[in-house]
């Protein structure tokens, strides 16, 4: 009897287990408990057993239901993503103009690649319609090339070789800003000696350094640009955001001298910052642009025209009203302002002697031979090549503007005597009454 009963409080703690754990059934422990009474007690153990298993059994479902403890609610910590209607149908990921129909919504890819096309900005995207000056016109009017002579050397010049070899008689030249031209190069004795002029006149090497002129060159314009374009004038990484509010700069490092276009334009941290691709700006300090015109600034008469931009530091060339031809230039520092106005070129000369000084000191003596593929235009200021510096894209100069060797000689079989110059600051910070008028 005592085994029987073991038995069955076994089989009433198994269906207790699955009252619990199954949804619906409420076979509880009282039961079980009431049935091992009975058992113990009640000497036909098995029909009485029986009979009560068959009627805890028949108990109605909710008869000794405990209810679950409830689970506490989480508060959302940000709202949920709205759920698209079923019937919303995401448009193919392309270009769709703002007052366009479709049947579909513009959102996602199809939403961005339509911004960036309000803006121009097309996936590939197109370069500038512009190729960059060939080679070839990065020659000189002869075959000579340029040295600077050193400050602190002896600045001696002989009349011969062979004064120059053996060290006698020998000329100065004044401390200053001295550059030479030479022609040939004699090697004697493990030294190096220079004719810098067809006079015959010698310097040695040791008061010379040789110097590489710039080979930037800008670029032809085969039709009319759609958007302002230029070039980088510093290396710099671009930002995602205009400003510098934020420190978020791109992998994206742009490299000095490098073509770029302006897609959008913004002014933060009291200066303007230009979009130059999709979330990449960058500060118009470190660019140069030139803004193409569709018609003539004022004064001009007829389509053809050299416009120099001071703020820009830009050069560009008009030809029957058409953009021909931009690059960078360098025009005179404070306080050798080169002077906004309109003037024409009133002078050729395909190489000259340009030499003077302001203070009168004469601290501030330069002496430049065969400045290269020169075009007057407002009393002594030029455009002219400038061989010694490679500074394109800043204000250097005394008063004339520079440009590069390639540059020049391209401007300079272009131009024609009488040709309209218009020189502009568009920020009108340059000085109209400026001194100056020097390399």
């Amino acid at each position: 009897m005592l085994i029987w009963c073991y038995l069955m409080s076994e089989l009433m703690s198994e269906l207790q287990f699955r009252a619990l754990t199954t949804s619906g059934s409420t076979f509880t422990i009282p039961a079980a408990i009431a049935v091992i009474i009975l058992c113990m007690r009640n000497k036909l153990a098995i029909l009485g057993a029986a009979l009560m298993l068959l009627l805890l059994v028949g108990l109605p479902a909710k008869a000794f239901a405990v209810a679950p403890t409830p689970t506490p609610a989480i508060a959302p910590t940000a709202s949920p993503s709205p759920t698209p209607a079923p019937d919303v149908v995401l448009c193919e990921p392309g270009v769709f103009p703002q007052n366009y129909a479709v049947d579909c919504t513009v959102a996602g890819a199809a939403a961005y690649l339509s911004r960036m096309a309000s803006l121009g900005y097309f996936y590939p995207p197109d370069p500038p319609p512009v190729t960059p000056l060939p080679e070839s016109w990065f020659a000189l009017p002869g075959k000579w090339r340029y040295a600077r002579v050193l400050k602190d050397g002896e600045r001696s010049v002989y009349s011969n070789l062979d004064n120059a070899i053996h060290n006698k008689h020998p000329n100065h030249l004044p401390k200053g800003f001295v550059f030479v031209s030479y022609e040939a190069v004699v090697y004697r004795d493990h030294k190096l000696y220079y004719r810098i002029d067809e006079a015959g006149r010698w310097m040695r090497r040791n008061d010379l350094a040789v110097v590489t002129p710039s080979q930037f060159r800008g670029v032809l314009v085969k039709e009319p640009p759609s958007h302002p374009f230029g070039w980088m004038v510093a290396s710099v990484p671009t930002k995602r955001t205009p400003g510098l509010r934020w420190k978020d700069y791109t992998h994206h490092k742009m490299h000095r001298y490098e073509i770029i276009q302006v897609y959008d334009q913004k002014k933060a941290n009291g200066t303007n910052w230009y979009m130059i691709a999709p979330d990449e700006w960058v500060a118009q300090r470190f660019v140069g642009l030139v803004f193409p015109r569709k018609e003539p600034p004022p004064g001009v008469t007829g389509g053809r025209w050299i416009e120099v931009n001071l703020f820009e530091q830009t050069l560009a060339v008009y030809d029957n009203y058409k953009l021909v031809f931009a690059t960078l230039v360098s025009s005179g520092h404070a306080p050798f302002w080169t002077h906004p106005g309109l003037f024409r070129i009133y002078k050729k000369l395909k190489t000259t002697l340009m030499r003077g000084a302001f203070e009168a000191d004469r601290s501030d003596y330069y002496s430049l031979e065969d400045v290269p593929w020169t075009m007057y235009y407002d009393d002594t200021r030029a455009l002219h090549g400038a061989y010694w510096h490679d500074f394109f894209g800043y204000p250097t100069s005394h008063g004339c503007v520079n440009l590069s060797i390639a540059d020049a000689h391209w401007l300079y079989e272009w131009s024609k005597v009488g040709d309209w110059v218009y020189v502009y600051d568009p920020s009108g910070k340059t000085p109209t009454d400026a001194e100056g008028g020097g390399p």
